[in-house]
């Protein structure tokens, strides 16, 4: 018997945006190379000792995106809402009990009211952050939905929002850790799989050129939380760089297999 529970993982893109290098990094390449950005959610599926789906098994989704309507506003087309495409992989937002929030940012917490079941996990110091001076100042609230933060705040007051305070585990074999950098609370998954543990950056590494190169995406809030940042994933991989998935590079829909044939450009199974 399997000492710690594994599961089944799943990126899932709703959007793309071409990018520079200037875009994204703060020592951009000189040659100006592409950088193209995909939007993503994910969801952790338990497994049981067979491999197959457990029965009763509640799949865990982490982030929720952006819809068309914030999406138009930035510039950026949403092919089709992430909520909706979770129906590909027999989910319905409207009973999803756990969602994890790896920031708040406009393309990580959008479509929150599509889980009117759900209890977001957030990091103590994220909700300070973008509820407090720091969001002063422009640069740092020019990723923040304010309308997604309100959001927070009512889903705080109907008891809906679950805190954690650095490194928890939320169930068996699937745990957050403050990584912080590109925001003060930003949070990465850490999740069991056959292949052993598999890292959710989320934006504590945009790109591989992060985690890989330790090269400074261009939205940071602490330049030394974030190199620190890439050691803890690398730490939290086993030391298996290849373990550790960023947020945002194009470059994970051709690393990984379609999670289905019909889901190809669409979704990619990690694990």
């Amino acid at each position: 018997m399997r000492s710690t529970p594994v599961y089944e993982v799943h990126a899932i893109k709703y959007a793309h945006l071409p990018r520079k290098a200037w875009e994204v990094q703060i020592q951009p390449d000189p040659h100006d190379s592409d950088h193209p950005m995909d939007y993503f959610i994910w969801v952790a599926i338990p497994l049981d000792e067979a491999g197959n789906r457990a029965i009763g098994g509640k799949p865990i989704v982490i982030d929720t995106g952006f819809n068309a309507t914030v999406g138009k506003k930035r510039g950026r087309e949403v092919k089709r809402n992430p909520a909706d495409l979770l129906a590909d992989f027999g989910i319905d937002p409207n009973t999803v009990e756990d969602v994890i929030v790896t920031h708040l940012h406009y393309d990580h917490i959008g479509n929150w009211d599509r889980f009117p079941k759900a209890r977001f996990h957030l990091q103590d110091k994220e909700m300070q952050f973008a509820t407090g001076r720091h969001i002063c100042m422009g640069g740092f609230r020019h990723a923040y939905e304010i309308d997604d933060i309100v959001g927070m705040i009512r889903a705080l007051y109907g008891q809906r929002v679950v805190f954690h305070d650095g490194d928890e585990e939320i169930a068996p074999g699937l745990s957050v850790h403050l990584i912080g950098g590109h925001t003060m609370g930003m949070q990465s998954v850490r999740v069991m799989t056959r292949n052993g543990w598999l890292v959710l950056a989320s934006d504590a590494s945009h790109y591989y050129w992060g985690i890989e190169k330790n090269k400074l995406f261009s939205i940071v809030y602490s330049v030394a939380d974030m190199v620190a940042g890439y050691d803890k994933l690398r730490k939290l991989a086993d030391g298996h760089v290849n373990m550790v998935v960023p947020g945002h590079d194009a470059e994970v829909m051709k690393r990984y297999p379609a999670s289905r044939d019909d889901l190809k450009g669409i979704a990619v199974r990690l694990d």
